[in-house]
């Protein structure tokens, strides 16, 4: 639910320099209509999702092989 309404969380990310991965286990494109929506998505340098427990595993291999252009 902090993916889809926490302008809170979207501001805190946008207002620091590390890289940020949003990771959803499911694909929230295939989900219920207020879910399909992310407001991190904008701020997060990468959104890996439907991948299950593998997505986690994604999301770190990112970051590992991450270059601040």
């Amino acid at each position: 639910a902090f993916a889809h309404y926490s302008y809170a969380i979207a501001d805190a990310i946008a207002s620091i320099r590390p890289p940020v991965v949003e990771i959803h286990l499911t694909d929230i494109t295939k989900r219920e209509n207020f879910r399909k929506k992310s407001v991190l998505n904008d701020v997060c340098k990468e959104s890996i999702i439907g991948l299950g427990k593998n997505s986690y595993l994604e999301g770190l291999k990112f970051l590992i092989n991450f270059k601040d252009v």
